[in-house]
């Protein structure tokens, strides 16, 4: 699967590691570890990440794979940098279905960062057309509707094997809303698009996912 194309440029390799690296020694710091354990905000940053972004950050539990925490801005409300570092605290520390992570925890979990590209409605007048407006593996979504919202990352569906009309309905029921509830007139679908790098072991090498 190629990696998505966003209309905000391409992230290199050594922007996902910087970016990674910040929102390790992030959570570092919050839990009162060693400034080494990564990256603080406080460091010098590259251009790149002074512009503002979406982005959400992911904790997995090493080697399962488990989801141990995700939190993010859907929306280019922060710079990239201060997106990611208030990002990765939030995950390690404020995601609801979660107790906070323990400062001896860090060492066995892996992170991954997704930069999102700004989310755009999904085209589309009939529940077909929109199911054929997304691509699986390339879009994330956003339902918002009655009061709530949710949002699912691109890799979602992917890690699922799941369909876009199912990706629709699991983005529905994150928003707490019955699954066909996209098909609903007046709900709003919007998709985007994210550069994700990844772990692939706890503060090791990282990659870009999708590639």
């Amino acid at each position: 699967m190629a990696a998505p194309l966003l209309t905000c440029g391409m992230l290199s390799l050594e922007d996902g590691r910087w970016a990674i690296e910040l929102a390790r020694g992030s959570i570092a710091a919050r839990l009162g570890r060693a400034p080494s354990a990564g990256r603080r905000i406080g460091d010098r940053v590259p251009p790149t990440f002074r512009e503002p972004r979406g982005a959400f950050v992911t904790l997995k539990r090493h080697p399962s794979g488990e989801l141990r925490g995700c939190i993010g801005y859907p929306l280019p409300v922060l710079p990239l940098a201060a997106a990611i570092g208030q990002a990765a605290v939030a995950a390690a520390t404020e995601d609801p279905r979660f107790s906070p992570v323990r400062a001896d925890e860090l060492d066995r979990l892996t992170l991954e960062v997704s930069v999102l590209s700004v989310p755009v409605p999904v085209r589309g007048r009939t529940p077909a057309e929109i199911v054929a407006a997304i691509r699986v593996g390339r879009d994330g979504l956003i339902v918002e509707g009655d009061g709530t919202s949710g949002l699912l990352l691109p890799q979602v569906a992917a890690e699922m094997g799941w369909s876009a009309e199912e990706l629709l309905d699991g983005t529905c029921e994150k928003a707490g809303l019955d699954p066909g509830a996209w098909r609903r007139p007046g709900l709003l679908v919007r998709s985007f698009e994210a550069e994700i790098f990844a772990e692939r072991t706890p503060a090791g090498a990282v990659e870009r996912v999708g590639e």
